[in-house]
């Protein structure tokens, strides 16, 4: 039986923690491991890249050890694709772990569902998602995206190459049917009309499709003078190695519009990648001194360049530790409000949180397939031919934070 003062303590701790959600957690974790959350695709169409996003955000963990005291631990979420099973596992992962940290979200569609759960859980979530939403009218004090939107993706790689090809007047485009390929569609479709482009056809596609040559046939018949490729990881490899099979490279230009980078290249090889042109957030070339320095350390200890989304998911888990450190504590408003208006040395130069949206201001790349006789080493797939920062403002995009 409990003593009046016991009970009263007891009471006092219980009101605390129904007042502050974030009182329990930091009450039950005080002293033990912190657990930063990773939710990554580890099956599905896009398992790839959650394999190397998880290698990426276990080396961030590694190299940083510890914070504020406490050891940092690694828990892996499969999110599977699929936003329901994201929410879910992100809520196991609150109430379970006690987790307040996360750094992942590839896919739109889970990164919209997560961050909307998470900012009511007083969590805070860095994603690499594109969708223009996230950082628009979807925004919110928890969510912090280091990828480019698609608007940004579009505008330095349809826009310079319309300059750098004026007879180029007819483009196609295949899109995904989810929120990210809507977002890239319609981005693109904004830059062709303002250049007095010729947009003379779409197909859209399934997020399970990995048949393409139907939606190649649809594009070869109103013979376009560039195929424009919408979709991301696993989808656009199997869409770009159909369409040159089909002979559409020796017919049009090809451009995908936001590429994977080393791990796509590598299967698709030199022979499909040559006079491609690919947009990207990311290359291990780039000229970067902390590029440089996390290019060295993941080839001394995994013996491999670091592709898009390992690279990004080390950025973005090493931003949340930042924030903690910065902050002083692992609570999530308490860490956003420290990564606001944050400038680093980041993987692409001098980078900026934007803290009106939460967005990362920094370089979008054009690339373009060099020939396999023209290749350096095993790697050299590519020369950056373009790059550059295109974001409209935080007004612009509709972000108001609750």
């Amino acid at each position: 039986m409990l003593h009046r003062r016991q009970f009263l303590k007891f009471s006092a701790f219980a009101a605390a923690s129904l007042a502050a959600p974030g009182f329990l957690r930091s009450a039950f974790a005080a002293g033990g491991e912190i657990t930063l959350a990773a939710p990554l695709p580890m099956s599905g169409a896009f398992a790839s890249n959650g394999k190397y996003g998880s290698i990426g955000t276990s080396m961030a963990i590694n190299d940083a050890g510890s914070i504020l005291g406490r050891k940092l631990s690694y828990l892996e979420l499969d999110t599977e694709g699929s936003s329901a099973t994201a929410v879910r596992k992100v809520q196991d992962a609150m109430q379970q772990r006690h987790a307040t940290l996360f750094a992942g979200g590839i896919l739109s569609s889970t990164a919209l569902a997560m961050s909307q759960e998470i900012n009511k859980r007083d969590g805070v979530l860095f994603t690499t998602a594109g969708a223009d939403t996230i950082t628009g009218s979807k925004c919110n004090k928890a969510t912090f995206r280091w990828s480019v939107p698609t608007y940004g993706a579009i505008n330095e790689t349809v826009r310079p190459l319309i300059d750098k090809m004026p007879n180029a007047k007819r483009w196609y485009t295949i899109t995904p049917k989810y929120v990210f390929g809507e977002d890239l569609l319609s981005a693109a479709k904004d830059v062709f009309k303002e250049k007095g482009i010729q947009h003379v056809g779409n197909s859209y596609h399934s997020l399970d499709t990995q048949e393409f040559s139907g939606y190649i046939t649809n594009a070869l018949s109103v013979r376009p003078d560039v195929l424009l490729l919408l979709n991301f990881g696993s989808q656009s490899t199997a869409c770009l190695r159909q369409a040159v099979n089909f002979g559409v490279k020796n017919r049009m230009t090809i451009v995908v519009a936001w590429a994977s980078g080393l791990e796509q290249f590598k299967a698709l090889g030199p022979d499909v990648v040559e006079n491609v042109y690919f947009g990207a957030q990311y290359w291990h070339a780039i000229d970067s001194p902390f590029n440089k320095q996390l290019v060295a350390e993941v080839k001394k200890e995994k013996g491999i360049n670091p592709d898009y989304a390992l690279a990004s998911a080390y950025m973005i888990t090493k931003l949340l530790i930042d924030g903690a450190r910065k902050a002083g504590s692992i609570d999530g408003p308490a860490v956003a409000k420290s990564l606001e208006g944050m400038e680093y040395d980041g993987l692409t130069g001098k980078e900026t949180i934007r803290a009106a949206d939460h967005q990362v201001i920094k370089n979008y790349y054009l690339l373009k397939g060099k020939a396999k006789a023209n290749m350096k080493d095993a790697d050299d797939y590519v020369e950056i031919v373009n790059y550059g920062q295109s974001f409209r403002s935080a007004k612009q995009e509709q972000c108001v934070m609750g």
